[in-house]
């Protein structure tokens, strides 16, 4: 009997640690339980446009749908001080480009974050800056633009997508510095409101990621000058580049996912496994919708991210400081 008895507590307890077991497995399994909300640090138009046709079909794959939540202001940094400060459990990511993860650091004082507060989980699309004037400005190329600015110094005005100290002003800004121009900035909380401005005559010229405003350009009510990447994108064959022109702003950019510093492991990779499926599964949809705002799908996994963010982190540490700008 007092061996029954024995055996009996010891598969009772056996029972339990299986139990215990299951739970677990269970639990990590059900990730996600509900709806993942994402943090878009800027105004829409812009980086929403860019994550939306890979959120919407991610949600195919992890059985719950990845909400958009608006925070912008500080050039991105409320947004994405959310995020960082937030619990790291898969439900609060931020979606954007280097901007607020990189350069809103370096620039702003006070700041209760860095790049390092953040786990990236994918980059999905990419694109490049633009600046661009209206139809009927009286500059054809980036060259006349130039000219005349170093001409007549702070006399043209441009708006600037991303505020004071964000993607599209630094790349402008940086650009300017190498071609020995100053330009009027007029800072916006997003690229939708900095096209609004140009359209409606309120600047010379506008400095923007492609998204807001390859819309315009193909409707002719917009003239794109200059891209900032490499080479020539394919659809704005005849625009040159800064690097083309001679200059050394070669910033392309890279939106996609990042989580709070913390997440769980297992997390980032079902999130990054879900985009990954999205890309594949989904190509021509998605490529069919970036093409519309002249993007194109990028996708890279949390270490293939992390080198992105970590090079443009090298590179405007060194920029930056070089700039005329108040920090």
């Amino acid at each position: 009997m007092r061996v029954l008895r024995i055996f009996g507590v010891g598969m009772m307890v056996l029972g339990f640690i299986l139990s215990g077991m299951g739970e677990s497995l269970g639990a990590e399994k059900k990730y996600p339980t509900k709806p993942i909300n994402v943090i878009i640090p800027f105004a829409p138009g812009d980086t929403d446009n860019n994550l939306r046709p890979f959120t919407d079909k991610m949600a195919q794959y992890l059985g719950q749908p990845l909400n958009f939540v608006y925070k912008p202001g500080a050039s991105g940094a409320v947004g994405a001080g959310f995020v960082a400060s937030s619990d790291p459990d898969g439900y609060t990511l931020v979606g954007s480009q280097q901007s607020c993860l990189v350069l809103v650091p370096l620039t702003q004082k006070g700041l209760k974050y860095s790049l390092k507060d953040f786990i990236p989980i994918c980059g999905v699309a990419g694109g490049y800056n633009v600046i661009s004037v209206q139809k009927g400005a009286r500059w054809k190329t980036i060259q006349e633009l130039l000219a005349e600015a170093k001409k007549n110094p702070g006399k043209i005005s441009y708006v600037s997508g991303s505020g004071a100290l964000g993607i599209t002003t630094l790349v402008a800004e940086a650009f300017f510095k190498e071609a020995g121009v100053k330009l009027n900035l007029i800072p916006a909380q997003g690229s939708g409101p900095a096209v609004t401005a140009i359209l409606g005559g309120h600047t010379d010229a506008v400095s923007s990621q492609i998204t807001p405003t390859f819309p315009h350009i193909q409707a002719g009510t917009l003239r794109p000058l200059v891209v900032s990447t490499e080479k020539r994108v394919s659809t704005m064959p005849d625009v040159p580049t800064h690097v083309e022109l001679g200059y050394r702003v070669n910033v392309p950019s890279l939106y996609g996912l990042l989580a709070p510093k913390g997440t769980p492991k297992e997390v980032v990779e079902a999130l990054a496994l879900a985009a990954k499926k999205a890309a594949e599964e989904h190509k021509g949809a998605i490529e069919a919708s970036l093409s519309k705002a002249g993007m194109q799908i990028s996708y890279t996994g949390s270490e293939g991210f992390a080198q992105f963010l970590k090079s443009q982190d090298d590179y405007w540490t060194k920029t930056v400081t070089t700039l005329d700008l108040k920090l």
